[in-house]
């Protein structure tokens, strides 16, 4: 996926508000940037931190600026939560995600389940549904760990018990978690960040739904799905 171009460097001052950023660009420019993720983002939005900010022309945005990279020691983190869904969309177009490569055609943000969209509807040639929903990851408080989530989330246990309910249905389900990092060679729950989250993908894993985790390889101009992780499973 094609990030906006060109990035603007700068380091960040603070995060507040969940989504606003205060960051000083290289050129001296102190600024306000949108942040698009509702999460903790631990360890990333430490004051001093070297970020990367895109620029809109765009004349109905509040905001000019948005928060894209974090810059840490071990590489670029992606921290944009809309990007996920466009990452997986290119890479099964592509055809580049082995568990998925066979399939007829696939459609976003299909509606199912109890007032939910799925994220992709996946039709196979004999006509098997694939329920696919896909997880941003940017949480590593130890690399190389990837973990998910970073504070408990009501809608991902939601999604985990749509999906638990489709397989019931006799259908294909998938939980793929996408980690925006390059630092990472494995994946986690964050059972102590939350543990109904956990928990529930437990019941879900039982269930039959299937999870997937794939990481990025992220630069100042794309972040695009590359290598699939091992997923280490809580105890139940």
């Amino acid at each position: 996926m094609q990030l906006p171009t060109p990035l603007l460097r700068g380091t960040l001052i603070q995060r507040y508000k969940r989504f606003l950023t205060d960051i000083k660009l290289e050129s001296g420019e102190l600024i306000t940037a949108h942040c698009a993720n509702p999460g903790a983002m631990i360890g990333l939005n430490m004051p001093g931190l070297p970020v990367f900010v895109s620029t809109s022309d765009n004349p109905k945005r509040k905001l000019k600026f948005s928060l894209e990279l974090v810059e840490l020691e071990t590489g670029l983190v992606g921290i944009n939560t809309n990007y996920p869904n466009k990452i997986v969309g290119e890479a099964l177009a592509d055809r580049k995600i082995a568990e998925l490569d066979e399939y007829a055609e696939f459609k976003p943000e299909v509606k199912y389940g109890e007032n939910s969209r799925v994220d992709f509807l996946i039709t196979h040639n004999n006509e098997q549904l694939t329920y696919l929903e896909v997880k941003n990851v940017h949480l590593a408080r130890k690399t190389p760990f990837a973990e998910f989530p970073d504070c408990e989330t009501d809608r991902g246990v939601k999604h985990l018990r749509e999906l638990a309910n489709m397989v019931k249905a006799g259908h294909r389900a998938i939980n793929l978690y996408l980690v925006q990092r390059t630092d990472c060679e494995s994946f986690q729950f964050a059972g102590d960040l939350a543990p109904k989250y956990a928990a529930a993908a437990i019941e879900a894993h039982e269930a039959g739904v299937e999870f997937l985790c794939y990481t990025c390889d992220i630069t100042q101009e794309r972040i695009d799905l590359t290598n699939r992780l091992p997923i280490l499973m809580p105890n139940s």
